[in-house]
Parts: structure tokens; sequence; C-alpha cells
């Protein structure tokens, strides 16, 4: 690549790769100061944050909410966005995707806590938000592109709002996107940051996204900040072509967001960056975002990774992945670390079954570890694999917990320990189509998060 050549602040491999190296944190002390070297902002933008306490129209229960404010010192041209397929968008999403038409970007304004969905007025609010953000900034409200999170249905505390965005412009710093990256938070276990090194330039990606997690945008927020010069439109395919590879493979609970949000905007000053360089530093950011996404899912403990390989076309490999990772009775099996391949291979069947064509799987070959446990049509155990495969899944484990007195499942950590993975092998023999699905299992925690999510 040259004087372009691109430099990983990251060691996680592509989706689709078994790690070869994989990072490990041994407390938040840690993980926090490697969050700190991915998090330096590119030239050109600024970040800042403010928090207050409100209570909501809807319960009478006290909340927190941060405003996150993300400026770039010169309006861009540069810039794009993807959003959610939800047929009950947010208001932010609405206004988004009327933004994507305007000349020029200055800034994104984004609070968590409550997602602006459905909410009477909510298209108002949101816009009196970025009305007021412009003023600060000295723009026009059509320069700013709103994001929403949290809670759905409720209505947005606008003069709480207003009041703290001065506050988030004072705090504004060009140092670190770390802020941002906390500031977006609802029931995320820790921040999300990752970057790339691109000759001169760098691109630097936040990610907000813990549940209510499928494909077709499967991210909830994610901002992708860049200095590196790319013409608007190039930018906005890179990004198409880079989501379709990353946050459109993953999955948690096969719920897709009200608020799926993935913009991106390039401030421009670094010039002389070969298109493909980018793209390939573009598309390694959005892979390990979406694999941290997984990760840090609600009552996440295994990530689960499968490889779908000699696949008749892409779109099968892919729609199979998904299947794997979706089946709750497979899912409940590896969050108890038992390798019961029998549901896998029923996970397997069901989707064929309802393919609306016969699939040949006379040459099927599956592999959980890298340990075949499926081929010819039969199953290939033994007790020996078994052990093995039972192995795999604890080493693949994010941590254990126990119920506390209340009967509640509690994570025990706030930070990622590894980034191994349960991996898991589908090989065809009918074509030389592959794709890669990252998914989860299904905990207590889980049940646990959601069912307390509003009280």
């Amino acid at each position: 690549m040259g004087e372009n050549r691109l430099h990983s602040h990251s060691r996680t491999p592509q989706l689709g790769r078994v790690a070869s190296t994989n990072l490990i944190f041994l407390n938040t002390a840690e993980h926090r100061a490697w969050l700190q070297t991915q998090a330096q902002l590119p030239r050109g933008f600024h970040v800042g944050t403010a928090s207050f306490n409100f209570t909501p129209v809807e319960t009478p229960k006290p909340a927190r909410m941060t405003m996150t404010l993300v400026t770039l010192d010169e309006p861009t041209a540069d810039f794009g966005a993807m959003f959610t397929r939800n047929a009950f968008p947010g208001a932010p999403v609405i206004i988004g995707r009327e933004r994507l038409n305007e000349a020029t970007l200055q800034a994104f304004i984004i609070n968590n806590k409550i997602s602006n969905v459905c909410a009477p007025g909510g298209i108002e609010d949101a816009e009196a938000v970025c009305a007021t953000g412009a003023d600060l900034l000295g723009c026009s409200s059509s320069q700013i592109l709103p994001s929403s999170t949290g809670v759905i249905g409720w209505k947005l505390p606008i003069p709480s709002m207003v009041e703290a965005l001065p506050s988030a412009h004072a705090s504004l710093q060009s140092d670190s996107a770390l802020p941002a990256a906390e500031g977006i938070m609802t029931t995320d276990l820790y921040p999300k940051a990752r970057s790339v090194s691109i000759g001169q330039g760098r691109i630097v990606g936040i990610a907000k996204g813990a549940g209510m997690i499928e494909p077709n945008l499967a991210t909830m927020l994610v901002f992708l900040f860049t200095d590196i010069a790319i013409p608007r439109e190039v930018l906005r395919q890179q990004l198409d072509e880079a989501v379709g590879e990353s946050f459109n493979r993953i999955s948690i609970d096969t719920d897709t967001s009200t608020s799926d949000t993935v913009a991106i905007a390039s401030s421009g000053v670094v010039g002389g960056v070969k298109v493909e360089d980018f793209a390939t530093g573009l598309g390694q950011v959005c892979r390990d975002l979406a694999e941290d996404v997984v990760r840090n899912g609600e009552g996440v403990r295994h990530v689960m990774r499968v490889s779908v390989s000699g696949a008749p076309t892409s779109d099968f490999a892919t729609q199979l992945g998904r299947a794997v990772v979706n089946a709750p009775l497979f899912k409940c099996a590896v969050a108890g670390n038992d390798p019961n391949v029998g549901r896998l291979v029923q996970a397997i069947g069901r989707h064929l079954g309802n393919f609306g064509e016969k699939i040949d799987t006379s040459r099927m070959r599956l592999t959980l570890g890298g340990i075949e446990i499926f081929a010819r049509g039969v199953f290939q155990l033994d007790p020996a694999k078994e052990e093995a495969l039972q192995q795999h899944l604890a080493q693949a484990e994010l941590y254990r917990s126990t119920p506390s007195p209340e009967g509640a499942y509690l994570p025990p950590v706030d930070y990622p320990t590894h980034e191994r993975c349960v991996e898991i092998g589908v090989e065809f023999g009918l074509g030389q189509a592959e794709s890669v699905v990252l998914g989860s299992d299904l905990t207590h925690e889980y049940v646990t998060e959601n069912a307390d999510y509003r009280s």
C-alpha cells in the first residue's frame, strides 16, 4: 500500500477468520486504557457531553439522560447514513433520511434513555433540539443530524435537553471520542470504540447496541468519523458495502430496532488516500464494532461465529447463518456450555426444510471448534470429542454468573474479558459462496435485563 499503509489499532480479525490473537482484559482499568488508544479523534472533530436528571412524563420514576454533541470544524459535504428498515422508525430516523439531501453537515446531536419513537410531537421535538444546537454552533438546523436511543414510546424532556446543550457545547474537546461512546450507552455494559490509521489519516467509530439487535442494520447507533478526504457518493457507497458485511450479519435476539442508524462524516483534512485503502479500513472498523456489539449484548456470555462455505449463493449462506444464531434451543445449550449438537443440526434442517426447494445435504459437513461433528449424513461423535466440545464452549465463555439473593442474574463484569468465539463451521460443497454471521447465546441475564428494562 506504499505510504498509505493500513495500520490497525485492533487485533480483531475479519468476521469469518478465527482469531490468531485476541484481546484479553483482566479488569475495567485495562479495558479503559485500551479504549483510549482507539478513541483518538481524527482532525476536524470535537466531542462534548452533558447529563441531567429528569422524570419521564409516562412514569414517575427518576431517570438520567446524556446529551452528546459531535461537531466538525467546518461543514462537510462528505457524509452519509443508513437507517433501520423497521416500519415504525423513530423521529430522528425520519429527519435523518431528509438530511441526506442537504448540501452539508455540521454536527450530530445524540441523546440516550428515550428513543423518540411514535411519541406525540416527536419530529417537532427533535427539530427543536437541532435548532438549539444550530444557535450554539452558528449553523443551520438542517446541518445537524439528530439521533435518539432508549425506551420506545416515551416523549423527550425537551426543556431539560435544550438547557443541557450549552453545557455539552462548553465541554467540546478534540482529543477523544470516548465521552461520546459512553454518552450514547443505555444497557451496554461498556463503551465501544475502534479505529484504524491509513497514512496520515484515521477512521474512528463508536457504537451503542446491546439488545434489539438483528440484521437489517443491527446496530442501534454507530457513528464513524474520518479526516480522510472521500467524495460524498463514494463515501456512501463504501458505507453501504461495509454495513452489508458487518452490522447486517449479526444478531442477538432477532428484533430490529426502530432507531438503528449508522452515520459517517469526513472532515476532508487528509488527501491522497486511495479509495481501496479507505474501503479496507472502513470495513475493518465496522466489522470490529459489529463484533463488539454482539459481545456486549444483553446477557451475552458466548459469541457464536457461524462460517458457512461451499454455498450456492452468498444470500443462502447468510440466511443459514442467521438461522443458526437465532435458534433458541441451540442458543440455550451454548449458554450452559452443553455441546448438544443435535440442536444445531435441527436448526439447520428446519431452515433448509422451509427453504422452498430441496437442498442436497449429502456433502454437508459440520464442525464445532474445528472438530468434525457431522458428515456424510450422520453424526461423528465419541466421548473424547464430547469432552473437547464442552471445553471449547467453556473457553469461549465471557464470564460466569450466579443468581443474587433476589433471584436476578447479573453480569459480574463491565468489560470484555476476551475475544474468543464459539466457532461453528457449515460446509455444503454446492458452490463457491460463503458468509459469516455472528450471534450470541440466550441466558438468564438477557431475560432479567429485558423484564426490568423500564422498571
